[in-house]
């Protein structure tokens, strides 16, 4: 069995930390810089601790980056690759604003849902699909938002109805069930280990996240 030779792998992946290190660095600027708007919208939760809360946001974001990044530059080619990337980028961003400050950017949630569209459009997906997708995973978390009492928030809602752009209705239904299963899982844990109070809110967001990063880079079925 030959062994892989270490400077074909080089030559073939040497854009991946590269680009990992240039997201990480942009990503942490613009958070740095959208705080403050959300500051002013009084939307974060946890506005005298933004320094402690973000001490590792770079190292996590550049590992994880990383691993993502080159698990997609060894499957897809262009110009689904481009958009993956941006995909990925703009899911890690939107997790760990919701873990620091329990908060899902809109600008964020926009530039997700623009080339969400453009993806759609570009790859000539159904259109109708991701639509539907888009629809429906919207009305069903605002009715989840109305009947949960604020357990999930609005940006939760505008990041469900964001994904049916990129994944269409299976995929989508895929990533609720994934999201809902590991986040009831977190919170068992957190209670357990009294990290938080029984009626405390938990931020879901990023278990939605994380899961369609996984369907995306092909590592949940759908």
């Amino acid at each position: 069995m030959d062994l892989p030779n270490i400077s074909e792998i080089l030559k073939m992946y040497w854009p991946v930390p590269l680009l990992a290190l240039i997201i990480t660095f942009a990503g942490d600027t613009w958070i740095n810089y959208l705080y403050p708007k959300a500051l002013q919208r009084d939307s974060l939760s946890f506005p005298k601790q933004i320094p402690q809360r973000a001490k590792w946001r770079k190292s996590l974001l550049f590992v994880f980056l990383l691993l993502c990044f080159g698990k997609a530059w060894s499957f897809s080619s262009l110009p689904a690759l481009l958009y993956l990337l941006v995909a990925i980028s703009l899911l890690f961003l939107m997790t760990i604003t919701d873990f620091e400050q329990q908060v899902i950017l809109n600008e964020m949630v926009f530039f997700f849902a623009l080339f969400g569209l453009c993806y759609t459009l570009h790859l000539q997906l159904s259109l109708q699909n991701h639509l539907l997708a888009t629809l429906g995973g919207g009305l069903l978390f605002l009715f989840l938002a109305f009947i949960s009492k604020g357990a999930i928030g609005g940006g939760d809602i505008k990041l469900v109805a964001a994904l049916g752009l990129w994944l269409g209705i299976k995929a989508l239904i895929t990533v609720i069930i994934y999201g809902a299963i590991a986040g009831g899982i977190a919170a068992f844990l957190m209670l357990l280990l009294k990290r938080i109070e029984r009626k405390q809110f938990l931020a879901y967001g990023p278990y939605f996240t994380l899961c369609a990063v996984l369907v995306l880079l092909g590592l949940i079925n759908t």
